[in-house]
């Protein structure tokens, strides 16, 4: 399939134009001497809603949908840091829509950082309608639950899964995907891979399926942010093929999902060493801010497989920054304990 094939198809697909520009490539010039490998980094931290982050692509395609159903309240769900449930709130807000979101402590942390600033301080300026739950195990289930609820109020509610991961969403990486394959080949660069962050497998699935498309020799690498890679590889295949499905694409055999496990412990949304050193390198040597629910972890990975020779030739190493910044005034007592 051509690029201009998969082009008409996505443009087939109603989406909102909340990103109306490509985010930049740029190569991290003192990181790389550091590491002494070209580093690259794809800057989906500079979407332009709610201080940013890989999460509006998402919702460029989910959004359209509510509007089309006539939506009046979006309903999502995720950690009371999670980057998804802010920038779906802010859309609500920007869309004149109402946003309820239930929240979990995954960490099980009583430090007001966490449970009051950041991520969690923004949804109450959205004026989102908040429900504590213990925890999200039936995530589907309990989200259907309190749209039941809306509706018996009266409202016209949309569902959001956590982290806007379902095929429509992942239909955002897809055109990610190919606005990144525009941008390498009109800077003449070839890379041994592009690394990121995968969690509820949506901007893995859809990228990795661009890729394949596009630039099959290029592996994408999600480092795991909160499950073995035996539990995500399932969910990101998942929803390759439910989106190469949305797409009417042909299932590729040869696509692979390669996925590093080593860097999430101890769980999803704890910090850890390794993820915070990674953070305070690219501030030290970019000024470039990281996360240490996300991105941390991710770049930790990144610098862990240039450190042991993991990835394949000399080329460039990419790694796509998906946001995550304003999560860092949650975890202010990780930066000060050692």
């Amino acid at each position: 399939m051509t690029t201009t094939t998969l082009t008409t198809r996505l443009n087939n697909v109603a989406r909102l134009n909340l990103i109306d520009a490509p985010t930049p490539l740029q190569r991290l010039p003192r990181l790389s001497e550091h590491v002494g490998r070209d580093i690259y980094v794809k800057r989906d931290d500079f979407t332009s809603l709610a201080m940013g982050g890989n999460k509006l692509r998402k919702l460029e395609y989910l959004g359209a949908h509510a509007i089309r159903k006539n939506a009046d309240v979006l309903v999502t769900a995720g950690a009371l840091q999670s980057n998804h449930v802010r920038q779906t709130a802010a859309l609500a807000a920007q869309l004149g829509l109402g946003c309820v979101a239930l929240l979990e402590n995954p960490i099980g942390t009583t430090r007001d950082d966490y449970l009051r600033n950041a991520n969690r301080l923004l949804l109450d300026l959205f004026r989102v309608r908040v429900h504590e739950v213990a925890n999200l195990d039936d995530a589907d289930r309990q989200l259907e639950t309190v749209a039941q609820q809306l509706r018996n109020e009266g409202r016209r509610p949309y569902v959001i899964p956590v982290g806007g991961s379902n095929a429509l969403g992942a239909l955002g990486y897809v055109r990610a995907g190919l606005e990144l394959d525009q941008q390498i080949r009109g800077a003449g660069l070839e890379f041994s891979a592009v690394v990121l962050a995968s969690g509820s497998a949506g901007t893995h699935a859809g990228l990795a399926l661009a890729f394949a498309h596009e630039m099959p020799s290029t592996p994408v690498i999600g480092v795991t942010v909160s499950r073995t890679s035996a539990a995500q590889r399932p969910k990101v295949q998942s929803l390759v093929d439910q989106t190469s499905e949305l797409l009417e694409l042909e299932p590729d055999p040869a696509m692979r999902v390669d996925l590093w496990d080593a860097y999430f412990a101890p769980r999803y949304g704890e910090p850890n060493t390794a993820g915070l050193d990674a953070i305070r390198l690219l501030a030290r040597t970019e000024g470039l801010l990281l996360d240490p629910v996300y991105t941390g972890k991710a770049m930790a990975g990144l610098l862990d497989g240039i450190a042991c020779g993991r990835f394949d030739g000399k080329g460039p190493v990419l790694f796509v920054h998906t946001g995550g910044v304003p999560a860092l005034f949650a975890y202010r007592e990780a930066f000060h304990s050692d």
